[in-house]
C-alpha cells in the first residue's frame, strides 16, 4: 500500500480489526518514512449489476454516487456517517442477492427510498421530491402524510 502523504511504497500495518458483519476489514497503517498514519479498508469485491436507465442506457454501480445522493438527501440533518455507510452496504447485499445481472434504476431508488425513511423522515421527503419529480406542493403533502402514517404503524 502507498502513503498518501510522500508516495513511499512501504508502509507497515499497525493494527487490523475485521467487521463480521459487512466482510470489511479496517487497517491502521503507517509510513516509515514520513511517520504518517492512515487508514485503509478491504473488503471483497463482488461483481455488481448494471443498471438500467429510464432511457434503456445501462451503467455500472457507483457505490460513491450513491452514497453521495444519500448524503445530498441527509445534508445538515442529525444523521451519523456509519449510519450512511450502513444504508449503503445494506442496499448493495439486496442488490447482490436478487442475483441479477440487470437491474432497473426504478429498484434502487425504491431500496434508497426505504433506506432514508429508517434514517430521517426529513431526508426521505428531500429524495422522493427529485426521484417522484414532484410538481406541486400537494405531492409534498401526499409525502408527508405517508411518512406520518408510516410513524404511527410503527408506534
Amino acid at each position: 500500500m502507498r502513503c498518501p502523504f510522500c508516495s513511499s511504497d512501504d508502509t507497515q500495518v499497525v493494527d487490523t480489526r475485521s467487521n463480521e458483519d459487512t466482510n470489511v476489514i479496517r487497517r491502521r497503517r503507517k509510513c516509515p518514512k514520513c511517520d504518517k498514519r492512515f487508514t485503509t479498508y478491504e473488503r471483497v469485491e463482488l461483481r455488481m449489476p448494471r443498471l438500467v436507465k429510464k432511457d434503456g442506457s445501462r451503467t455500472d454501480f457507483d457505490r460513491e454516487k450513491l452514497t453521495a445522493s444519500m448524503r445530498l438527501a441527509l445534508r445538515k440533518r442529525p444523521v451519523a456517517t456509519e449510519a450512511v455507510d450502513s444504508a449503503v452496504d445494506r442496499i448493495e447485499e439486496k442488490l447482490r442477492a436478487l442475483g441479477e445481472r440487470e437491474v432497473p434504476t426504478g429498484k434502487v431508488g425504491d431500496m434508497v427510498m426505504r433506506e432514508l425513511a429508517r434514517l430521517d423522515k426529513i431526508a426521505y421527503i428531500r429524495f422522493a421530491s427529485v426521484y417522484r419529480s414532484f410538481d406541486s406542493p400537494e405531492d409534498f403533502r401526499d409525502a408527508a402524510q405517508e411518512v406520518a402514517k408510516s410513524t404511527r404503524r410503527r408506534k
